[in-house]
């Protein structure tokens, strides 16, 4: 490896204020758990658990941020996605078991939206305003295109089926999504593949502008340490989240599509919000656009086919047929994510367009 130039003032005072907001916000945690023991209204619970997971997230972020430092964009990139959907993966199997399929199903849809429009557009944006061009790998942003288009042509066949075929009880549906999850699977597994393997020196970095890099902040085995304290206790919290929702959901007088649509992947997304924007801001825009795409290619090739398989488990019949609504949202990210980055180069407006375009969203799902 080479020499490692440390980061600018700004970027190391941004990064510290980070985690002290992060670590500040942990208090939560214990706060979260006492409130479930004590029987607070579900309100309280909800909106405790769910700010005790955005930290935690955090910190996972950073632990798997300090793991990526040693590693090539590609690598570190689908490292850091993991890492990022671990949390949702865990908030969505809770929420599964408890049998808010749902629930599950909207957190999917998005988590891919979220990712795609809104910690892009933040990564974007962030990095937009203290560089005035940033590039990346061109063959990076052909082969994430290309990916993200097959992933979610998995996802869209599933809804044909169902409003095509007759099936008002969803049984043929439910095993169709099956064989679609374990297809699905295997196209997470030849992405893996092509990307850190056979095909892994066509995705170094081009930029012209040299990234800004600093000594990661923890070893291995402390960064190992704190991913996996924080995975267990994200799983304590999901916990404590999944069991206020739907009272919660009644007295703030939201749907249950909107919550999962929009709450539970933001609420997820910390990690990959973080990671993707400290990356950004270091011109480290291969991994940046990494962490981001990935994480969608990696709801849609792994965590949704899981999640319909955790649900032959849970005895929760879950397929992989989404709403109208759901199918064309993900279709328009798509679209939009693929003309941003389709020319390698990104400025702060693109981000800001991006994150025009999930508020869009927002607002249609709102009063959907």
């Amino acid at each position: 490896m080479g020499s490692r130039r440390s980061g600018s003032p700004s970027d190391t005072c941004f990064e510290s204020s980070s985690l002290k907001i992060l670590y500040a916000l942990l208090i939560f945690v214990p706060i979260a758990i006492v409130a479930r023991l004590l029987d607070a209204p579900p309100i309280a619970v909800f909106i405790l658990s769910a700010l005790a997971i955005v930290p935690l997230s955090g910190v996972m972020g950073a632990a798997t941020e300090t793991v990526a430092e040693h590693t090539s964009p590609a690598i570190g990139g689908v490292l850091s996605a993991t890492m990022g959907n671990l949390a949702e993966l865990i908030i969505a199997s809770i929420a599964l078991h408890a049998g808010l399929i749902d629930l599950v199903k909207a957190s999917i849809t998005g988590s891919i939206l979220s990712n795609l429009l809104l910690v892009l557009g933040v990564a974007l944006f962030a990095g937009g305003l203290k560089f005035k061009v940033q590039k990346f790998n061109r063959n990076l942003a052909g082969h994430s295109t290309t990916v993200l288009l097959i992933a979610v042509f998995g996802l869209v066949v599933p809804a044909l089926f169902h409003s095509l075929h007759p099936d008002p009880q969803r049984v043929a549906t439910v095993r169709m999504s099956h064989y679609v999850a374990f297809l699905l699977i295997a196209g997470y597994v030849a992405w893996l593949v092509f990307s850190l393997g056979t095909h892994s020196s066509s995705f170094g970095s081009d930029t012209r502008d040299p990234p800004v890099t600093v000594a990661p902040k923890w070893s291995s085995k402390k960064a190992m340490a704190v991913l996996v304290a924080a995975a267990i206790a994200i799983g304590v919290m999901a916990e404590v989240l999944v069991s206020a929702t739907e009272q919660a959901v009644k007295v703030l007088g939201l749907s249950e599509f909107f919550v999962g649509l929009i709450l539970i992947p933001i609420i997820g997304n910390a990690a990959e919000n973080s990671s993707a924007i400290i990356m950004a801001v270091r011109n480290r825009m291969d991994l940046a656009l990494n962490i981001a795409i990935g994480s969608s290619i990696q709801v849609a090739l792994l965590i949704a086919p899981l999640l319909v398989l955790l649900g032959m488990v849970f005895h929760q019949p879950m397929d992989l047929a989404f709403t109208t609504m759901e199918v064309a949202s993900i279709a328009l990210a798509v679209g939009v994510a693929s003309s941003v980055i389709r020319d390698a180069e990104s400025n702060w407006l693109e981000g800001a367009f991006l994150l025009l375009a999930y508020a869009v969203l927002a607002v249609a799902f709102f009063f959907f």
